[in-house]
């Protein structure tokens, strides 16, 4: 019924807005039966992305606290933020089924593709003791693709790997883990840690290469030093970002766009797409209104300074304050974007312009052969 009451508005009204529709449709249950030439989408990544991985390993999960997921699904789910992330509309948009945690227990089928991402995690192993690392979620990914080929056959479970898109977020943590602990560095020890991290990112895109993947989109690192959490522990930025932290989100967007570019050359087949992440919540920060927002330097979550911190309470306990309408702000807590924020981003990965998303955006290599 949500399906035909939008419907119904684009016939009724000529100044029809299909993101608001959007918000209210919920494709999770829409899912067809599997098809040849269907395409999966495979996500990783840390809390941008988890679904809810983490509830499923033995941490203390924040997000399992309300408010989060207050806005869409009525109750927390393990996802960052008050409602839908990114990849939850990225499926949408592929008329794929919302995708669950790997790690939820029930039926196995990744014909649709499966979310391996975790919150605290990163690229290096060492970033979030605990969480699933970027090398971590690769063999969880090798174990789904043995499960394809017992579904599927070998030669189908190939073709549909070949066929589906990867999207990507990693980074973000091992630069924050690295500024907290090395904020003085310097620029030859930034770089060199920049070094470190895109070779074992890299080493990680040429196994899921060998395995098959062709189509990588990744949404790269974002102004670090602009979250309200990082404003709220570094007080000497006094209200402006944190140069140093947004300094290392540049350098590694930078090595990240030449490795792939590399990639693509060397590897036959290989596609890619690069969100320009770091962009889009640096306007956002900067001209909240242009994207009808209020508060871009606030969060709606949490306690101190810009709410930076310790939304939905420690264990559930403590208190924090709440806005009343997360759709005003940017941020959802310290480190999270709104769900309407997240529509938008999704919006701009899934059909952006080359200057936004390029050389390709994820409707374009879904459609790629």
């Amino acid at each position: 019924m949500a399906s035909l009451r939008c419907i119904v508005y684009v016939l009724a009204i000529s100044l029809f807005n299909p993101i608001s529709c959007l918000l209210n449709y919920d494709h999770s249950n829409s899912k067809p039966a599997y098809e040849s030439q269907q395409k999966a989408l495979f996500v990783f990544g840390a809390s941008l992305f988890d679904p809810g991985n983490n509830q499923y390993l033995n941490l203390s999960v924040a997000a399992m606290n309300w408010p989060y997921g207050e806005t869409f699904f009525r109750h927390p789910t393990g996802r960052f933020s008050d409602g839908r992330l990114v990849p939850d509309f990225i499926a949408n948009f592929a008329k794929l089924a919302m995708l669950p945690p790997y790690l939820q227990s029930g039926p196995r089928v990744f014909t649709d593709g499966a979310n391996f991402a975790s919150a605290g995690s990163g690229v290096l192993v060492e970033t979030g003791p605990g969480t699933l690392s970027f090398p971590k979620q690769l063999s969880y990914f090798k174990k789904a693709t043995k499960l394809l080929e017992q579904q599927l056959g070998n030669v189908e479970a190939k073709s549909l790997l070949k066929r589906s898109v990867y999207l990507i977020n990693m980074g973000t943590n091992d630069y924050s883990t690295f500024y907290n602990t090395n904020p003085n560095a310097t620029e030859s020890h930034r770089q060199d840690f920049v070094a470190t991290v895109i070779g074992n990112l890299t080493s990680v895109l040429q196994e899921l290469y060998n395995l098959g993947g062709r189509k990588i989109a990744f949404q790269n690192v974002g102004p670090l030093g602009c979250r309200p959490a990082d404003k709220q522990g570094y007080p000497q930025a006094d209200g402006g970002c944190v140069g140093g932290l947004s300094a290392l989100a540049r350098l590694h967007n930078k090595a990240l766009a030449n490795i792939l570019k590399n990639l693509e050359s060397q590897k036959p087949g290989f596609k890619y797409s690069i969100f320009e992440y770091y962009d889009a919540i640096d306007d956002r920060v900067n001209n909240p209104s242009k994207y009808g927002f209020y508060n871009s330097t606030d969060a709606c979550c949490g306690t101190g300074a810009y709410r930076g911190s310790n939304c939905g309470g420690e264990n559930g306990t403590e208190t924090y304050e709440l806005c009343s309408n997360p759709g005003d702000y940017v941020w959802f807590d310290g480190v999270h974007t709104t769900e309407r924020l997240n529509l938008q981003l999704a919006d701009q990965i899934w059909s952006g312009t080359p200057n936004v998303t390029g050389p390709y955006n994820v409707q374009q290599l879904f459609e790629l052969d």
